[in-house]
């Protein structure tokens, strides 16, 4: 799909499977976009779980084309969060009612968490990978979704950025450290355990007051 958000028009991927009960918004960020191969295996291992998957470039193609030589739009927290924040306003049919949850990536979990701090009624649980948490700044202080930190065992610097945040987070917190792996999760069976652990978080998390289910 292509969707309006924040004074752009974003390319997105949507997978509903049948009788989910929540959705995951997914924010990209260091580069990379809706086509990583990580965070897609991540989402398909999601929706077997039954959620639905929301996968979106935050940047446009010129705006890629630009950050590929620069690396300026990767870190530009507020831009990639304002347009996050669109992204959970915009539920199409057959999303509607369904609880949402994010699902941040390196400075894209910065993004996730700005977004819940600016719609805390409407997100209801946060899932960093490989984060930089500390890139939200005084936003943490204001997040009231559960938020899960998972951090590579070898990713030493994202590790201590990842414990120095945490005490800002005043919602149910929690972080995992992945045994031996480093900060993309690319040795076998970390990528796994990033799926297991999201999953298991937000099956918890999500699930709808209301009861709303997508049925077809």
């Amino acid at each position: 799909m292509r969707i309006a958000a924040a004074g752009a028009t974003l390319d997105g991927d949507i997978a509903v499977p049948h009788g989910a009960h929540g959705v995951v918004v997914f924010a990209h960020g260091s580069g990379s976009g809706r086509h990583s191969p990580r965070n897609r295996y991540v989402a398909r291992e999601l929706q077997n779980a039954g959620l639905a998957t929301v996968l979106v470039d935050l940047l446009t193609a010129e705006e890629e084309r630009a950050d590929a030589v620069t690396g300026s739009f990767r870190f530009d927290i507020d831009l990639l969060a304002r347009r996050l924040t669109a992204l959970t306003d915009w539920v199409p049919e057959p999303l509607a009612g369904l609880p949402i949850g994010l699902f941040g990536a390196s400075t894209g979990a910065a993004a996730a968490l700005v977004a819940a701090a600016e719609r805390p009624d409407a997100v209801r649980t946060v899932v960093s990978r490989g984060g930089r948490p500390d890139l939200a700044g005084d936003h943490l202080r204001a997040v009231r979704a559960p938020t899960l930190l998972i951090v590579g065992g070898r990713d030493q610097p994202v590790i201590e950025l990842n414990r120095a945040a945490m005490p800002m987070l005043t919602a149910e917190t929690r972080l995992e450290i992945v045994p031996r792996a480093t900060h993309l999760f690319a040795e076998p069976g970390a990528l796994d355990q990033v799926a297991r652990l999201a999953a298991d978080w937000f099956s918890r998390h999500l699930t709808s007051k209301e009861g709303a289910v997508v049925r077809e």
